[in-house]
């Protein structure tokens, strides 16, 4: 994901959301209505996890240390991660809690036209949020659908301001639905079911990002087209007889690890080996750029070693299958 493009979807939903929160909350404080009050609390909660995926992008971008050597790439996912939380505990449980009171302690509408005008509002300004996360997304997600593109997608920006505007979207119109259902039938406990439902909706969308972050957080390797790629290019050469086994590791959205035992021939010289590593290396970043720390170690394939070999991991020449490294 490109860091100007995460950038714009981020600040354009942090302005909706804090647009939105203000005006949500002066609803409230006029009509009464528990769906505004969780809703303004929704939109406050979205407008601090934007504040944290810009702190994670901006802190991701340190330089390495003795203490880091590998940088600091892994900042945008604990962030994201964090998002999650936030997203269940202040958004959800409290949207939960709010709903709960109200269908317990039910009361009239003040002022019907402050939450319904304030909610058409935030319909127009989270739709301008989610039509640029989609615009932004759709330069990158290319033939995947929707559901690929969040489960796989290795810089976690868009997928999350994706589903918060898809999340907020929803919850305006659930909070409409029940504040029209309370005014409808002068019952307001709909608006507190309104608000319940708002508060299952967050919790199902932090606990898929939780899920998706965690992944990330715990190492994926690189994608399918990338690994071919990375292959392709360390066997090009004429010294290189094929790759052992092999294995990356992102750093960070835009930061690859590459690691990989290689088959050589046995009366290569040290100078050979050495020239045939260094010239894999600079094929491999011209395939992947992100590929930025390439460790490359020769060894002789041998057949009958590959095939005695219990761990064919440990054996020399012990390629392992294809579907392990994706």
């Amino acid at each position: 994901m490109s860091a100007s493009g995460g950038t714009k979807a981020i600040v354009a939903a942090l302005a909706a959301n804090l647009a939105i929160a203000v005006a949500k909350f002066v609803a409230f404080l006029f009509s009464g209505s528990s769906s505004m009050l969780a809703e303004s609390v929704h939109s406050l909660a979205d407008s601090g996890n934007q504040a944290l995926l810009l702190v994670g992008g901006k802190k991701a971008q340190r330089e390495a240390t003795p203490q880091h050597p590998f940088g600091y790439g892994r900042e945008r996912y604990i962030y994201a991660f964090l998002v999650s939380i936030v997203l269940f505990s202040v958004g959800g449980m409290f949207a939960i809690y709010e709903g709960y009171e109200k269908i317990k302690h039910p009361h009239e509408i003040d002022h019907w036209y402050w939450p319904v005008g304030v909610l058409i509002f935030a319909i127009i300004a989270e739709t301008f949020s989610f039509r640029t996360a989609i615009k932004e997304s759709n330069t990158l997600r290319g033939k995947k659908s929707w559901t690929e593109f969040v489960r796989h997608a290795k810089a976690p920006e868009l997928p999350v301001v994706l589903l918060e505007d898809l999340g907020a979207l929803v919850g305006l119109i659930l909070a409409l639905g029940g504040v029209g259902l309370a005014l409808a039938t002068g019952d307001g406990v709909w608006d507190g079911i309104g608000t319940l439902c708002i508060g299952v909706l967050l919790i199902l969308i932090a606990l898929v990002l939780a899920a998706e972050t965690k992944s990330l957080l715990l190492g994926e390797a690189a994608g399918v087209e990338d690994v071919q790629k990375i292959e392709a290019a360390i066997v090009a050469g004429d010294t290189v007889t094929g790759i052992i086994h092999m294995r990356t590791l992102h750093l960070g959205p835009e930061e690859l690890l590459v690691a990989a035992k290689i088959g050589v021939q046995h009366d290569d010289t040290a100078t050979e080996v050495a020239s045939a590593i260094n010239a894999a290396e600079s094929r491999i970043r011209e395939a992947v750029p992100i590929a930025r720390v390439i460790y490359l170690e020769p060894d002789i394939y041998s057949e009958s070693e590959a095939a005695r070999g219990a761990d064919r991991e440990a054996t020399p020449g012990g390629p392992t299958p294809h579907t392990s490294e994706h």
